[in-house]
């Protein structure tokens, strides 16, 4: 996808120090969620932030311990995902916005959606984590990426956007040299894996209570969060909407990035 919007990398210090995110555009504030995995990270999103900046204020923002700002080197917990975006808005100047999250950002954008609706304009699940209570094996099993696998790991992500492709590389090969990420990733990992982390933070008593505007999009096809789950999400928060991808699996907004662009911006 093509556009003349200029996407911006840029860091804000935030409680435990520093946290990237990419900002394109001028209009309503939108939140970008992106999903777990070590090389997962706010610049996941930029296939599709400059169509969307096109019509928003677009930020992707990296979460609590991904990507390449400062490492909060604690035990973690779902509460401080939530409120690390939440402390995102705030220093942001950012009192609602419209919050979209994919996979895990899914999840934290529920709990969001949950906790402070107040900060919601409206709400975006993409193939979003919560409902089910199983860890994922590859989150149990976390191991830095060699060298290979991270080229292998992102180079989609680099042929959606070559101007970006560099630094991309960059950034995950800078991050696993360093040990105190891969540390800190470990923690999280290990709490997101615990069985009564799941359990506490799942999403399904949670979804009869969120009354914002919400749109449910899964791909058919998804290996990692079935589209079972997303028809758990719609019948749970009343008058959700849910749009359902023939053939598409878990990467929704890197696998069909147009469609994705244009459902967003009818919504929003």
């Amino acid at each position: 996808m093509t556009t003349s919007t200029a996407i911006t990398e840029k860091f804000v210090e935030l409680g435990h120090g520093k946290t990237r995110y990419f900002e394109a555009g001028t209009g309503y504030p939108t939140i970008l969620i992106h999903g777990a995995g070590f090389l997962s990270g706010a610049d996941g999103w930029l296939g599709v932030m400059g169509p969307l900046a096109e019509r928003h204020r677009v930020l992707s923002i990296d979460c609590l311990n991904w990507g390449p700002g400062d490492v909060f080197d604690q035990e973690l917990s779902f509460a401080y995902l939530v409120d690390h975006v939440r402390e995102f808005m705030d220093v942001m100047g950012i009192d609602k916005a419209n919050i979209v999250g994919h996979s895990m950002g899914g999840w934290i954008a529920t709990l969001m959606g949950y906790e402070s609706p107040d900060r919601i304009n409206k709400l975006v699940l993409v193939a979003a984590g919560g409902t089910a209570t199983r860890p994922l094996q590859n989150m149990v099993e976390f191991k830095v990426p060699t060298e290979e696998q991270i080229r292998a790991g992102i180079a989609g992500r680099q042929k959606a956007t070559p101007e970006y492709a560099d630094r991309i590389l960059q950034t995950y090969l800078d991050k696993a040299a360093q040990p105190e990420q891969g540390e800190a990733f470990a923690k999280v990992m290990k709490h997101m894996t615990n069985p009564m982390t799941r359990t506490r933070y799942n999403t399904m008593r949670r979804l009869p209570h969120i009354h914002v505007p919400t749109l449910v999009v899964w791909g058919s096809d998804d290996k990692t969060n079935d589209v079972s789950m997303a028809h758990d999400i719609n019948k749970g928060i009343k008058d959700s909407k849910l749009v359902v991808y023939d053939g598409i699996g878990h990467g929704v907004p890197q696998e069909a990035p147009e469609r994705f662009v244009q459902d967003l911006n009818a919504f929003l």
